[in-house]
Formats: C-alpha cells, structure tokens, sequence
C-alpha cells in the first residue's frame, strides 16, 4: 500500500477507537428521495480523498483495537476512490458512511459483517450476493446511479432503503432474490427506476413502501413472487408504481396492504396477486388501478376493500375468502362479473357461499341468478338463450319463484275477461254445464282439467289462438316452476 495521505492517517487513527472522522460537511439531504451527497464529489481535493484499500485493510483487520474500546470505521464527508472491495472477507466491525461520495461499485458479496451504514451518499452500485450482515444495512437517503444487488443476502436485524434513490443499470433496480430480512424491510420514500425484485425473499418483520415511487413502464415494476411475509407488507399512502406489481404464489402471514397508486395498462397485469396466501388483504387504492387485476387461486382469509377503487377488470377464479370486509355488498353482484376473459361461475358461487355465511340468504340467491344470466350471455346457444330468458322472465331461474304466480294470475284475470265478454260454444249443448269463464280459463292453464270445462267447450274465432296460447303459457309456466323447484335446469 502506497504511502498514507492526511486524511488517511485520520481515519486510520480514529478507527481502533471507533472514533468519527469528517473530511468535508454534510449538507442537508435534498427534497425527495436521493443523497445529499453532491454530483461534484469528483471535484473534491485531496484532503477530502481516501483510497478504498485503505477502508478495505482497516475493515478486514490491518489495525487491532484499543484496550478498552471497540472499533468502527465512522467517515463522513470524503470521497473514496477505487473500488471498496470486500468479497469473502469477514468485518468484524460496524461501517458508517456519512455524505460520502464513491467513484466505484461497493464489492461485498460472499462477505460477512456487522452493520453497515453507507447513508446520504452517492455510489454507482453495490454488489452483495451471499452478503450476510450481523445487524443492518442501511443505505437510507443514498443516491445510487446503477443497481443494487442482493440475491441471497441476509440480514439479522434489517434493510433500510428510506428515502434512497435507485437508477438502476436499465434493467435493475434492486436485485433480491431469496433475500431473508429477519427484521424489517423499510423502503419508504424511496424512487426505484428499473426493476424490483425481491422473488423467494423472506421478511420476518414486515416491508413497508409507503411513500415511495418505481418507475419500469410497461414491465414489472415490482416483482415478489413467492415471498414469504410475516406481519404486514405495506404498499401504503403515497406509493406509486409504473409498472405491473407482481406478488404470485407469495404468503403474507399477516397483512398485505395496497393504498397507493397502480399504473399499468400495457401490461398483462397491473396488480398479480395470482396463487397468494393472505390472512388479511387490505385493498384501498388511492384511485382505482390502470389495468387488470388478477386475485386468481389465491385463499384470503378477511379481505378488505374499497368499492370507490374496483378496477374495470379483475379476475377472481379460484379465489376464496372466509369473510368480506368494506365495499359496497349489493354491487358485489356486479364485482365478481368483471373477468375480462368472460364467464366463470366460480366468483359466483364463492360469493353467494358468503352471503349464506353472514346470514343473507336474499343476497345469496341475487348471486346465483346474476350468474345464471350471466352464463346465457356468455355461454349458451341460440336454444340456450331462449329458454335461458324463458326461465328467468317466469321464474328467474327458480330463485324468483314468485314470478310464476304473478304471471298466472295475470293470464287468469285476462282469460277470465276475454271469455266472460266472448264465451265459447258448448262441445255437445245438451250435456254441458254451465259456462264458468274463471274456471275454464283455469282449465286452460293447467296440464289437467280441474273443473271439466276445458272439454266441454270449444272457442271461436280469434278467442281460439287465445286459448291455444293460454294452454302453452300453462306448460311453460309449470315446466319453469318445475325447473326452478328442482334447480335441474339452472345452468352452471
């Protein structure tokens, strides 16, 4: 190693006592997410400079500590050049960099370490795959100018990500895949450009991204797949992704919480919670989603939300819950009917499950015959259609089965009056009865004479199709009445 400078000596003196060394001030963190750390680090001179080897011999044990005192490197306000390049090695000491401007890529993977602070500072990229950190890694507040990657790191306390800024490399943002944060994972306030992905991660203590932005249009913007979340995942108020937020086959053992803003309709989805297990899903939007949303096969156990916020198109087949929460109960009816690929009567038969459930058989049968209409539009033929419609004008698919007694007293009042004014003629007129115009209208309607006048008299004129139809609407009536007390013909 080259011969030490000023600044050098400083910190080299400082660190066997944990002291902190600052080479240049600290200015206040700018609006919004990003370092304070200005663009012209490169600017600074040599008294502000110090070697990454440097920083790199004294984390991996070129100095013994002080009797009596623990080491750490605190540097605040300098400009490290080279590459701070700690692959495999062991720190056995806390790191913190403070408004620290970093010309080169952070090399930590396969290292082990305690906590690291690298906060308000501005790098091009942190490569950590494997990393394994005794405490957190924060880079709260940092300006990073390429990707951040994590695959396989873990963290025995947590991940700080608040108010940080990612540029990303043009495909990444942060890579994390497998990553396990035993504490929390808090990236509030962040600006994420590129991709996020976090797919197979565990968090022990919750992740929470209120406040914050990620920006891949037309892509995944958040990916999650198969992550496994205890406590609560918050995609809180102020969040905004621009790109589709993807947490398949993922399980939240606590809350998942989405109250931010979802923007992306180029996309398949704009919100994938396909295949996920929630003990609680909260859904409250800010504004209702651009683009579909899928909660197919995904089991919930109280799901929450806001009706203000449906999306146009949601899928839901699969899905089961053991209690609806929020929203508006009537209009679910029209909820589970929003499947852009068309039909499925899954939906309905979940959600009439419910309405049984919570004791509210009316609604429950609303459900069914929503969906019984629903599958004449989208699945039967011409034949279908027809007798479909036939079923739910007379008895609404045998949910409505007081509609065929409506219907048969009104074809009863208008038999009764066309033949009172237009009586029939006697079949044989010396035998006959009586004409009684009620009770041969009601002979007429149904499929076996009750008072012997169908056959005894025979009608004229128009008042003979009269008759003929009268006799048709009685079969249907009483087919309808059939189909719908058995339920033989209700489609599904």
């Amino acid at each position: 190693m080259r011969r030490l400078t000023k600044a050098e000596r400083q910190l080299w003196r400082a660190f066997p006592s944990g002291g902190t060394v600052q080479l240049g001030p600290i200015r206040p963190r700018t609006e919004g997410a990003g370092a304070s750390a200005p663009d012209d680090g490169h600017l600074w001179g040599p008294e502000r400079t110090v070697r990454a080897e440097v920083v790199a011999a004294l984390l991996l044990g070129a100095v013994e500590a002080d009797p009596g005192r623990v080491p750490a490197l605190r540097l605040r306000g300098a400009r490290i050049v080279g590459v701070l390049d700690l692959r495999g090695g062991e720190v056995k000491h806390e790191v913190e960099l403070k408004g620290c401007h970093l010309d080169e890529v952070v090399q930590m993977s396969g290292c082990t370490s305690r906590t690291l602070r690298l906060v308000d500072c501005r790098l091009p990229g942190v490569m950590a795959s494997g990393l394994r950190v005794s405490g957190h890694l924060s880079l709260s507040g940092s300006h990073v100018t390429g990707a951040v990657r994590m695959a396989r790191a873990t963290f025995d306390s947590g991940l700080w990500l608040a108010g940080t800024r990612i540029d990303g490399d043009g495909t990444w943002a942060l890579y994390a895949h497998s990553m396990v944060v035993d504490s929390g994972l808090l990236m509030r306030n962040a600006h994420f450009t590129g991709a996020t992905s976090l797919v197979g991660a565990r968090a022990n203590n919750g992740i929470e991204l209120d406040g914050t932005t990620l920006v891949n249009p037309g892509k995944d913007a958040f990916t999650g797949d198969n992550m496994i979340v205890e406590d609560i995942m918050r995609f809180g108020v102020g969040f905004t992704a621009h790109g589709c937020v993807r947490l398949r086959g993922s399980r939240f053992n606590g809350t998942l919480m989405m109250a931010g803003k979802v923007t992306s309709p180029d996309t398949e989805y704009a919100l994938h919670l396909g295949g996920i297990e929630a003990r609680e899903l909260w859904l409250g939007p800010e504004e209702p989603i651009d683009g579909v949303i899928t909660l197919g096969h995904s089991r919930v156990g109280t799901f929450y939300d806001d009706h203000r916020a449906w999306s146009s198109k949601i899928r839901l087949n699969g899905l089961t819950y053991e209690r609806l929460r929020g929203g508006n109960m009537r209009g679910r009816i029209g909820w589970v009917g929003r499947d852009p690929e068309g039909f499925r009567p899954q939906p309905y038969e979940q959600l009439a499950a419910w309405y049984i459930r919570d004791g509210n058989e009316v609604l429950a049968r609303r459900a069914q015959l929503a969906k019984a209409r629903a599958w004449r539009r989208h699945r039967s033929g011409p034949g279908g259609q027809f007798f479909g419609a036939l079923l739910d004008m007379t008895v609404g698919y045998g949910y409505r089965p007081w509609l065929a007694t409506v219907w048969f007293g009104s074809l009863l009042a208008a038999g009764t009056a066309v033949f009172w004014t237009n009586p029939p003629r006697a079949v044989k007129p010396d035998e006959s009865p009586v004409f009684e115009p009620f009770a041969y209208t009601f002979d007429l309607l149904l499929p076996v004479s009750l008072f012997g006048q169908r056959d005894m008299f025979d009608p004229a004129g128009w008042t003979q199709g009269f008759a003929y139809g009268l006799i048709i609407m009685g079969w249907v009536l009483v087919t309808a009445l059939i189909a719908g007390a058995t339920r033989v013909l209700r489609p599904g």
